[in-house]
């Protein structure tokens, strides 16, 4: 169980850890690029998770006569 547990807190801090780094290369590219970044809404925090959330919902539409194979 102890080990499960901590396993699992691994993963969360790793994938918020992602998450956040993705926002500060994002801002890190808007000022390179001298344009406004990802701070509209909640100063960018919100940012990670909108972009999971699209992950999670996003579909995947494979037509029902292609070649399966080729397509992936």
């Amino acid at each position: 169980m102890y080990l499960f547990i901590s396993c699992l807190i691994f993963i969360l801090s790793l994938l918020l850890s992602v998450a956040f780094l993705t926002l500060v290369e994002r801002k890190l590219l808007a000022v390179v690029q001298k344009r406004r970044g990802p701070n509209i809404v909640g100063y960018g925090l919100f940012q990670p998770l909108a972009d999971g959330l699209k992950l999670v919902i996003k579909e995947m539409c494979i037509l029902f006569l292609s070649n399966k194979t080729l397509f992936f």
